[in-house]
């Protein structure tokens, strides 16, 4: 069975949110929401998730889960208000990948955050292996563990349609990143060979997508084209070649813009740190000197 999806574009950090709903019972998923955040005043607010809601609403669905591909590094997720605000009218759960363990370990002593911190990912509802299944109304959601990007990087599978994160972007925007920690351009070549192994019709749903001044932003394309078309691995690419493709453009890139603010919300299922007694709340932005 073929889900229904749509795509909803969140243009200040390229994001491509999506709701994916079962056209018989209309239960429904939201995948990478996103919270609007501007770094330099440090105002938050919801009208991209509202927007999600509005569109669930409009339609009748009933959203029984908010999914995250991975713990994003480069907008704040909506996933915590979503959930508070479902929560209202039968409420949904939250999940990632069960590699989140990992990224949180890591972060949680990049931000300092105490031995109060628990580092086992049950700021989630659920932590995914690979091969798990589970239900979503009539349909079935398979997971596919594709971590190489990040470690904690998962694909979810609906019938013909796939939503891959960052592990795949449109085939002119190549593969993601791979020097984050626990990242590994190896490991994502594997990942992405698992994907390939799909059939050449199957349905990608992008998490990103950075086109051109004046270009539209593509939110799908197919196994098919990334195979043909894909301008850093494409089906013929060896391991060797595109490990080595990775490190040497790897090395160029700048950190993401919100790198901080992102992970230390997205790796509590985006719930914001604790106000003060003067209910104000501070992200963190840890600093290195260097002579």
């Amino acid at each position: 069975m073929s889900p229904l999806v749509t795509s909803h574009y969140h243009a200040p950090t390229n994001t491509w949110s999506h709701i994916v709903a079962d056209p018989q019972t209309n239960a429904a998923a939201i995948i990478d929401p996103v919270l609007d955040f501007d770094p330099a005043s440090g105002r938050i607010w919801t009208e991209h998730a509202r927007a999600l809601l509005a569109h669930a609403g409009e339609h009748a669905l009933r959203v029984e889960w908010i999914l995250e591909t991975h713990a994003h590094a480069d907008h704040l997720t909506g996933a915590a208000w979503l959930k508070a605000e479902l929560a209202k009218s039968g409420g949904a759960r939250t999940g990632i990948g069960a590699g989140i363990v990992a990224v949180q370990r890591h972060f949680c002593g990049v931000f300092a955050f105490g031995a109060d911190f628990r580092a086992d990912g049950s700021q989630f509802d659920r932590l995914f292996a690979d091969g798990e299944r589970i239900a979503l109304g009539a349909l079935e959601i398979e997971i596919i563990a594709t971590p190489g990007h990040t470690s904690d990087g998962i694909t979810y599978k609906f019938g013909d349609a796939v939503f891959v994160g960052d592990t795949l972007f449109a085939p002119t925007g190549g593969t993601g990143r791979c020097d984050f920690p626990g990242a590994d351009a190896a490991t994502q070549y594997r990942s992405i060979r698992r994907l390939y192994d799909l059939p050449d019709e199957t349905r990608v749903f992008l998490c990103h997508d950075y086109p051109a001044a004046g270009v539209q932003p593509v939110a799908q394309t197919t196994i098919g084209a990334e195979k043909a078309g894909n301008t850093q691995l494409r089906s013929e690419t060896s391991e060797a070649d595109y490990v080595a493709f990775r490190h040497k453009r790897d090395a160029t890139l700048a950190a993401p813009r919100l790198l901080y603010p992102s992970l230390q919300v997205n790796i509590c299922a985006g719930r914001l740190p604790a106000p003060d007694a003067a209910d104000r709340r501070f992200l963190q932005l840890p600093v290195q000197i260097r002579d």
